[in-house]
C-alpha cells in the first residue's frame, strides 16, 4: 500500500522528518519525507498495510515538540520504492 501525507501545524524544526525516517526503517516502510515551503511536512509511505498504518498513526501525533493541527492523507498506487530518505 502507498499513502502520501501532508502534515499541517508546528511540524518543522522539531525533528519530524528524522523521527519519521527512523520509524519507517524500523517498520520496513519505504518512501520519503520533506519540508515544504508553506511550513508543512510531506511524506510518502509504501509497504505492508500494518506498517504503513503505524506511520500514519505517528504523523497524527508527531515527535515531542510538534503540534499537529491536521493531516491530509492520499491513496496512491505503489511505485515499488526501497529505503526511506529525508529530502
Amino acid at each position: 500500500m502507498r499513502r502520501r501525507v501532508v502534515i499541517h501545524g508546528h511540524v518543522q524544526g522539531v525533528f519530524f522528518r528524522d523521527t519519521t525516517q527512523r520509524l519507517a526503517e524500523r517498520h520496513g516502510v519505504a518512501g520519503w519525507a520533506r519540508n515544504n515551503s508553506d511550513g508543512t511536512v510531506e511524506a510518502v509511505f509504501e509497504g505492508e498495510t500494518g506498517a504503513v498504518e503505524r506511520l500514519l498513526s505517528f504523523v497524527h501525533e508527531g515527535p515531542r515538540g510538534a503540534k499537529v493541527e491536521s493531516v491530509d492523507v492520499f491513496d496512491e498506487p505503489p511505485e515499488g520504492l526501497s529505503g526511506f530518505v529525508v529530502r
